[in-house]
C-alpha cells in the first residue's frame, strides 16, 4: 500500500485498518511522519501569520522579531515538529493499549505491535477533525468526542482480527 491508500484506509475502513497489522512498521511510520509533517506545516503557517499580527501590536517586540527572524522561524518549526511528533506518538501508543484491551475482551489474536499499527490509522480522521476545530477555537468537548471516535474506530477494527483458537481441555 502506498501513502494515499493508507490515508484512504484510515478514513472509514475498519477492515483495512485491521489489515495493516501485517504490514511492515516502516511503511506505517512513514505514513505517520508524513501526516505529522503535513499538520506541522499548516500549524507553522498559522503560527508565522499569527506572530506577525501579534508583533505589529507591540513596537518593541516587532523590532526584536525582525532582528532575530532568521533564527526564530527554523527553531519554531523544529520545535513544533518535535512536539507534535511526541504528542502524536504518545496518543497512538495510548490508543494501542485501549485496542489491546478490546482484543483481550473479544478473545482475538493480536499483539501490541499489531494494535499500534491499527491505532496509527485509527487516529488519523479524529486528529484531522480536532485539528480543524483548533482553528475555530474548539473546547474540551471536541477532544473528548475525537477520542471516543478513535476508540470506536479501534473497536470496529478489532472485529476483523482473527479469533483465538479454542483451548483444549
Amino acid at each position: 500500500m502506498n501513502l494515499y491508500q493508507l490515508f484512504k484506509a484510515s478514513l472509514m475502513e475498519p477492515k483495512k485498518q485491521a489489515a495493516v497489522r501485517i504490514m511492515t512498521i516502516g511503511k506505517i511510520l512513514r505514513f505517520v511522519f508524513v501526516f505529522i509533517l503535513f499538520m506541522t506545516v499548516i500549524s507553522f503557517i498559522e503560527l508565522s501569520l499569527g506572530l506577525s499580527d501579534t508583533a505589529s501590536d507591540v513596537e518593541g517586540l516587532l523590532q526584536f522579531v525582525e532582528e532575530i527572524e532568521f533564527l526564530l522561524y527554523p527553531f519554531a518549526f523544529v520545535f513544533l515538529f518535535v512536539s507534535t511528533t511526541l504528542y502524536h506518538f504518545l496518543k497512538i501508543s495510548f490508543f494501542a493499549l485501549v485496542g489491546l484491551l478490546f482484543i483481550k475482551l473479544k478473545k482475538r489474536k493480536g499483539e501490541y505491535r499489531h494494535l499500534w499499527r491499527t491505532a496509527a490509522l485509527a487516529v488519523t480522521i479524529p486528529t484531522l477533525i480536532s485539528f480543524v476545530f483548533s482553528f475555530i477555537g474548539a473546547d474540551l468537548w471536541v477532544s473528548a468526542a475525537t477520542s471516543l471516535l478513535t476508540v470506536l474506530y479501534l473497536y470496529l477494527a478489532t472485529n476483523y482480527y482473527p479469533k483465538q483458537p479454542a483451548k483444549k481441555v
